[in-house]
């Protein structure tokens, strides 16, 4: 897995092996930040100069693809200890460490934010229902901006009903996943 364009375009990400946690893959990602950039979101890519939150972080692609492409900040939200390990060696090999923030947390039952986020990426193990209930955490623990986006990423097995407070824009499909973008009402 590498990085797909930016500043660090091709610098190979460390992956887990043999555990339960699966990254966004390549066309995916790709496509989700050629959304955000070319999208009916913003005037601009949403990604630039953002504050970004990546929960249920796993390797942490998709908050160092952000940072790639010109975030300001990213915080990683993961709680499997293994998963934290590897994420740490990447923000580490990609030399971000000082614009990125690794929380020990679960998504669903977050600290208090620190640093609000206006683009959050949300991609949980497909086997959990738990997009829904993570916004609505992430959101009364005070990770979300006004108006901020949240990319969340399910399986197209599962429905999806916005929770109270978000309004989904747009879904699209890719291969075995469901790419959810909504907007956070504040």
């Amino acid at each position: 897995m590498r990085i797909i364009a930016g500043r660090y375009r091709g610098k190979r990400l460390a992956e887990l092996e043999g555990t339960s946690i699966r990254p966004t893959g390549g066309r995916a990602r790709e496509a989700i930040f050629n959304i955000l950039a070319h999208g009916k979101f913003a005037a601009r890519p949403v990604y630039e100069d953002a504050v970004v939150l990546d929960a249920f972080a796993g390797s942490g692609a998709l908050g160092l693809e952000a940072l790639s492409r010109g975030a300001r900040y990213a915080s990683f939200m993961e709680k499997d200890r293994l998963a934290r390990g590897v994420l740490t060696a990447n923000i580490e090999a990609m030399g971000v460490k000082s614009a990125s923030t690794v929380l020990s947390a679960d998504a669903l039952k977050p600290p208090r934010s620190s640093s609000p986020a206006n683009l959050v990426f949300l991609d949980p193990p497909y086997g959990e229902d738990s997009s829904g209930p993570a916004l609505v955490a992430l959101a009364k623990s005070g990770w979300l901006i006004p108006e901020a986006l949240a990319v969340a990423e399910i399986s197209t097995k599962k429905a999806f009903t916005a929770p109270a407070g978000f309004t989904l824009l747009d879904e699209r499909r890719y291969g075995a996943a469901k790419i959810l973008f909504l907007r956070f009402g504040g």
